[in-house]
């Protein structure tokens, strides 16, 4: 194909304003006459939702594997898992002829209560970062793009279209944006979605903030952007901003705003041959990867199997677990027999195939009997028969498996869920079970927190399935009967209440507008750092066998910030079978100029160990876990000082602590200004040699703040704490009587002793 600058100088105005903007729901613009063809995406953050009619977005999709949610596949930790399943999606991609998969979605779980939190990996930036690279990296390494999405602060379901999300500067660098930054910076997507919502103020759409000067120039994006369906206002202000492509299509009328723009002068035509540029780049390199090969149906769904398997969280078991050949076994819960597999709304597949958990359950189960009840309704309505009917059959059995789904109506793409609960005839149902049959074990379906205390104590064993994909029903009967050993741990913190959560008293806002008032403490970082009990704790999950944690050592006990650090620890299979330990690395600073979290996951790995084993695992920490974000500066700055290396099996349960010192190599300009305070000179690296010697001579003279009596007590107050808060210039002018020159010269002439004349 001819270059892409030759190709921009060929094409006519209306023919670069209308590749800017979508030819259908699912494809580009071609230019026929230059042999550009049509790009064609898909939703598929977990699975191919793949239209036949381009101009529909409704149909019913071909059908492709339903994989597990990013919920559950955070949940794995494992980010080659996620490689080998992005490149079992690109491989669909490729049989269906789609380009760019719409995926995957990298924003936080600000508060449990988001509709779509099941298409998000975590509460933890550097997780969500991590599993986003691995899936992105899987897909794109088979020649077919991606879109990161929903570029940003895009954390709830609620007037999603037009909320004004107030997020400050640190908790958008060190929260809302990292897990962009680093799947922009290390897998480099094709492509990356705006969010439909406004960020401080400015539609995502037209935010050049973030479009441009972060995305594009900051993390050195190269792909183009692409809108969320329906998320541009005006598409002028959108191309000036960096929004690149406009979906869906057509839309003629936004190709003529554009085009009269430039031909009245309010457009720059440059701007638009940047968005074709980037446009042309990714068409072209699409274009390369031959489409329509076939893909392995059954190797995909067992992979699927293999997935959810990995994913599911052991939440409880007082030893019932693994299934030791009951003989007698009663399945209560209608979704057993009509898995829970999937949420509503955009990323909703049509499945190749769909295990039955119950069935999965039978083969498994060898000549155990087997009954069934079904439990709840498909509805909201109570139904005490139904749960007389489980009653029955659990009291006649060995064990009770309850398989529980948060029903769609509480839990989907396009509204927030009001609370944190199931249904109460699920909450009644196993609370009845549980008292007639001490050994249950609840399997739950669903794509975020629910509470537990109504029931959690009458259950012998708990196990979060999640939203499991299509083959979900035979990986929990793997589960349950030891097939696998559960290794899966929480990217999210459970709560012990909704009125627990750190967004709990700002979500989902009010007129408009949602402010982001816990700040950086999202998730763990607010339980942690106010000592909040929860009911799980980020990173917790059980094992049918144990592990040990041992002999921690670090690369250097001192270390500069650009070499980083290295932090190996021994870790043994203590348990009688075969299992995969996660062990996650924290780091907590133990003093800095702003606030920080008490501590932070800075490093992850998984590990396969053989019952006895003893592996080393390594994590190495840059420099940037070590920072933070200071919008003084503003950039990402470390300082000097000590560091708390916390190794753990959760963010509850650290097994190892080193204590390291760090020695920054920034050489950071002085922020002092007019209104500095006394303390921010003295802590002033440049302005304390400047200041101190006056400082000290002034309160020897005396002046306002004098006494005649040392134990003088008149004020009754700290009168050096009082002084170290108060601003430089205010200082002077109080002991102005003391003097040679006018307080506000004297203030002036030590700026510029700091700050150089200017």
């Amino acid at each position: 194909m001819t270059s892409i600058q030759s190709l921009i100088a060929q094409m006519t105005l209306e023919e670069k304003a209308a590749l800017c903007t979508g030819a259908s729901a699912w494809t580009t613009t071609p230019v026929e006459r230059l042999d550009v063809p049509e790009l064609f995406v898909s939703d598929g953050p977990h699975g191919l939702r793949r239209v036949p009619e381009v101009h529909s977005m409704s149909n019913k999709s071909l059908p492709a594997t339903c994989f597990p949610t990013a919920s559950a596949l955070a949940a794995s930790w494992d980010v080659d898992l996620l490689y080998e399943m992005g490149q079992a999606l690109a491989e669909e991609a490729i049989a269906l002829g789609v380009d760019v998969i719409l995926g995957p979605g990298a924003n936080m779980k600000r508060s449990p209560l988001c509709g779509r939190n099941f298409e998000y990996f975590s509460e933890d930036p550097y997780l969500a970062g991590a599993m986003a690279v691995g899936l992105i990296e899987g897909i794109q390494s088979q020649g077919v793009g991606t879109s990161l999405k929903h570029f940003a602060a895009n954390n709830q379901e609620y007037e999603r279209c037009s909320i004004n999300a107030e997020v400050d500067e640190r908790a958008l660098r060190e929260i809302y944006l990292p897990a962009f930054e680093m799947a922009v910076t290390k897998a480099k997507p094709w492509t990356v979605m705006c969010s439909y919502n406004k960020v401080n103020g400015t539609y995502a759409s037209e935010n050049r903030r973030l479009l441009t000067d972060i995305l594009k120039k900051e993390w050195g994006f190269e792909g183009f952007v692409v809108s969320d369906w329906g998320a541009v206002h005006n598409r002028v202000a959108g191309l000036q901003a960096g929004l690149d492509l406009e979906m869906p299509g057509p839309k003629q009328a936004r190709v003529n705003a554009v085009i009269e723009a430039v031909r009245n002068g309010d457009l720059d035509e440059a701007v638009v041959d940047e968005a074709v540029r980037r446009i042309l780049t990714i068409v072209c390199r699409a274009a390369q990867t031959p489409k329509g090969k076939a893909f392995d149906v059954a190797a995909h769904h067992a992979l699927a199997r293999k997935i959810a398997a990995e994913s599911m969280v052991l939440l409880k078991n007082n030893g019932l677990l693994p299934l030791q050949a009951p003989q007698h076994i009663a399945v209560v819960g209608r979704a057993a027999r009509e898995a829970h597999f999937q949420g509503g709304g955009s990323s909703h597949i049509n499945p190749t195939q769909v295990d039955v958990p119950f069935n999965e359950l039978q083969k498994l189960a060898g000549n155990a009997e087997i009954s069934f009840a079904e439990g709840y309704p498909r509805d909201d309505s109570r139904d005490q028969a139904l749960i007389d009917e489980a009653v029955t059959i659990a009291l006649a059995a060995d064990v009770a498996l309850l398989y529980i789904a948060l029903p769609t109506f509480k839990e989907s793409e396009g509204y927030d869920r009001p609370d944190l609960d199931l249904t109460a005839q699920q909450v009644a149902l196993i609370q009845a079970v549980t008292a007639v049959q001490p050994n249950t074990v609840v399997i739950l379906n669903n794509g975020a927190p629910v509470v537990m205390g109504e029931w959690l104590d009458g259950a012998a064993a708990v196990l979060e399935a999640w939203m499991m994909g299509q083959a979900g029903g035979g990986a929990i009967a793997d589960v349950l009967f030891g097939r696998v050993n559960p290794s899966g741990k929480l990217a999210e913190t459970y709560p012990l209440r909704l009125m627990d959560t750190p967004a709990y008293l700002n979500f989902p806002g009010e007129n408009g507008v949602v402010r982001y008032g816990e700040g950086l403490y999202i998730g763990y970082r607010y339980y942690d750092t106010r000592q909040v009990p929860v009911l799980f704790p980020f990173g917790y999950g059980l094992s049918y066998t144990s592990f040990a944690y041992g002999n921690m050592r670090v690369s250097a006990d001192s270390f500069r910030d650009v070499d980083g650090l290295t932090v190996s620890v021994d870790v043994t299979n203590t348990g009688p079978v075969a299992g995969q330990e996660i062990v996650q690395v924290y780091v907590r600073d133990r003093e800095s100029r702003l606030a920080r979290p008490y501590k932070e996951l800075k490093g992850f790995a998984k590990v396969s160990l053989q019952p006895g084993e003893t592996k080393t695992v390594s994590v190495s920490l840059d420099s940037r876990a070590f920072a933070y974000y200071d919008p003084a500066y503003p950039q990402w700055i470390t300082e000097d000082g000590q560091f708390d290396i916390l190794v753990g099996a959760s963010s509850a349960d650290i097994r190892c602590c080193a204590t390291v010192t760090l020695q920054s190599t920034l050489q950071l300009p002085s922020t002092l200004h007019d209104e500095s305070t006394i303390r921010a000179w003295l802590n002033d690296p440049a302005g304390k040699p400047i200041l101190e010697p006056i400082f000290n001579e002034l309160m020897k003279k005396g002046g306002l703040f004098s006494s005649d009596d040392s134990d003088d007590n008149s004020m009754d107050m700290d009168l050096v704490g009082f002084l170290l808060d108060l601003p430089l210039r205010n200082f002077f002018h109080f002991q102005e009587g003391s003097l040679t020159q006018p307080p506000d010269d004297i203030t002036n002439m030590l700026l510029e002793q700091v700050h150089g004349a200017r």
